[in-house]
């Protein structure tokens, strides 16, 4: 890599070099946050005409950490790292012809108090100190306004796009959740992860063929074949697990590498796992928006600005109408991979505000993921999880407003409850307290089916 420029960047990079702009004809750079959905988001944008790729992770960790310091969140530094390390593969392969204008780094943000809403403009003052990547600009999409993407695109494939994006979000959640709940009783080691590699390049392909014409079908048909193969690879002897909920910071919780494979570890210990989905961040993001609009909209009317109140009535409904149309889809994929597996739904956004709110735990005007996290830890107990883990990047501040909520709370109601936080670093008991957790699921296991048969016994 060459030398870094001493040249400090000036805000104003931060309006040209960080925006939201039309990127056709260029190699957009998606982060591999979560493997399935990373892949099926990269094969969506090529279906309406970007050509998207999704980066290697965690290879670049030293560069994201020689770069930042220390006092980052986790996810920053590895995503950090996963663009260096992309670029710098690409500048080395491409020599004299790399050329940095053809590249797009892909980067959401969110507005609010967590330090995720700042991770572009920082990783912008990184590339920037070198010359051979300052002309890489940065898009985003942002959950000001629920991650629309008309400004990133023509708007005659923004709506295609946005509508075809969230079932593939939802088909990831659906292929994550089949192995989950295959894997730990499968009957050869290796089947399942073979074999869900295979389905999701032939999802992928399926997205790429479906294009702008949104033929749902196709991606229902195959959820369903391959749910349908997926199921045979159950062994019925083998005896049920303990099952255990995670819930936490969206990237550290779906992000394997970085949580150093805690599903894996957890499936090797006796577990049987359920992570929190993808789309269910998705809908509380337009749960948010119409929480805002909502708020707007009493302003605009106790102000008499009517011309206003016109406008948000307008944003109001259609937000509405997404959150209907997000959970007819959810419906719709799911409903086909349970005709073969019986694998958890997802949790819904309203059901939890109303369980916050009734119990005065939590309130979602506070903002954060701590209010899916606390609902949805919450969520586990009620459908009878043996156990909770909060995965979370070391200092992050939400998920420690989750452990300060949780920890008592699960202790009260008997559930075993385990606080995972990473920032890249092994640590020396982190396997005794994983299994000593799970040690705890299974006695809560054992304490929960010898209450329902006494209870069948009365």
């Amino acid at each position: 890599m060459s030398a870094v420029s001493n040249e400090l960047s000036s805000f104003e990079r931060f309006q040209t070099s960080v925006r939201q702009f039309d990127v056709t004809g260029r190699t957009l750079l998606v982060p591999d946050m979560a493997p399935f959905h990373a892949r099926l988001l990269a094969a969506c944008f090529r279906a309406v005409g970007v050509h998207a790729v999704v980066m290697e992770t965690y290879r670049g960790l030293a560069l994201g950490k020689e770069f930042t310091s220390g006092k980052e969140c986790f996810p920053c530094q590895v995503t950090l790292g996963d663009i260096l390390y992309h670029l710098k593969k690409e500048k080395d392969r491409l020599g004299a012809e790399f050329s940095p204008e053809r590249y797009v780094y892909f980067l959401p943000e969110a507005d609010g108090p967590c330090r995720f809403g700042m991770y572009n403009k920082m990783q912008r003052l990184i590339l920037d100190r070198f010359e051979e990547f300052r002309d890489v600009p940065i898009v985003y999409l942002s959950t000001r306004n629920a991650y629309s993407t008309e400004s990133i695109m023509p708007p005659e494939r923004s709506s295609a796009f946005r509508k075809l994006s969230y079932v593939a979000v939802v088909v990831a959640d659906v292929m994550d959740r089949m192995v989950w709940r295959i894997r730990p009783y499968e009957i050869r080691e290796g089947m399942t992860d073979s074999f869900a590699d295979k389905a999701i390049d032939l999802i992928a392909a399926a997205i790429e063929s479906i294009g702008e014409s949104l033929r749902f079908e196709v991606l229902h048909e195959l959820v369903e074949e391959i749910a349908g193969t997926a199921a045979t690879f159950i062994d019925p002897r083998k005896p049920p697990r303990p099952r255990i909920g995670i819930v936490g910071e969206i990237y550290l919780r779906s992000h394997p590498d970085s949580n150093q494979n805690l599903i894996r570890q957890l499936e090797m210990y006796g577990a049987e796992v359920l992570n929190a989905s993808i789309a269910e961040w998705i809908n509380f993001v337009s749960f948010e928006q119409s929480r805002k609009l909502q708020r707007d909209m009493k302003s605009a009317w106790a102000a008499r600005d009517y011309e206003n109140l016109r406008g948000v009535f307008r944003d109001l409904v259609s937000i509405e109408i997404e959150k209907l149309y997000q959970k007819w889809q959810q419906y719709r994929v799911y409903r086909r991979a349970w005709r073969h597996l019986d694998i958890p739904g997802d949790h819904s956004i309203a059901s939890i505000e109303r369980k916050l709110d009734s119990d005065r735990l939590f309130n979602f005007a506070i903002g954060t993921e701590a209010a899916l996290s606390i609902g949805g830890a919450l969520a586990y107990a009620h459908d009878g999880f043996d156990g909770v883990v909060n995965v979370f990047p070391f200092t992050c501040m939400p998920s420690t407003i989750c452990t300060a909520v949780l920890k008592p709370l699960l202790h009260k109601m008997k559930i075993p409850y385990l606080d995972a936080p990473y920032d890249g670093t092994i640590q020396p008991n982190r396997e005794v307290a994983l299994r000593t957790f799970i040690y705890q699921a299974k006695q809560h296991m054992k304490s929960r089916l010898e209450g329902k048969n006494n209870n069948k016994a009365e």
